[in-house]
């Protein structure tokens, strides 16, 4: 009766091989949400001033996130082209920054507390 040795040179004993998990590679980024922040941050602090200003910084955070729905180019720095587009988070953040600006300038311009121009105020009615 042969006998099966005690060390079987075949066998080896060894965890089996799992799949090597390849780095993640982030397709989207949430960069747009602090320059959101500080434009519309910059846009209420100039409402006081003028409301032609803020009503630009809103049209221009309206714009860009227009622009990020269908382009990966930054219309909040001219020339640059983003390696990644913005999280959907980042692109609401955007237009909803846009909106407020909008809505200062109208509630300012319906309650007549704040000049349209430096010297020129609302006329009230």
């Amino acid at each position: 009766m042969a006998t099966r040795p005690a060390y079987d040179p075949r066998t080896v004993l060894r965890p089996p091989r799992r799949a090597v998990a390849s780095p993640t590679v982030r397709r989207r980024s949430n960069a747009a949400i602090p320059v959101a922040l500080g434009v519309v941050v910059v846009g209420l602090v100039l409402s006081s001033y003028s409301l032609l200003l803020c009503a630009f910084l809103g049209v221009v955070l309206l714009g860009a996130a227009l622009s990020f729905l269908s382009t990966r180019l930054n219309p909040l720095s001219v020339g640059f082209y983003l390696p990644v587009k913005p999280t959907w988070t980042a692109i609401g953040v955007v237009a909803l920054g846009g909106l407020v600006l909008v809505a200062a300038v109208y509630l300012a311009w319906v309650h007549g507390t704040a000049m349209i121009v430096p010297g020129v105020r609302v006329p009230k009615p």
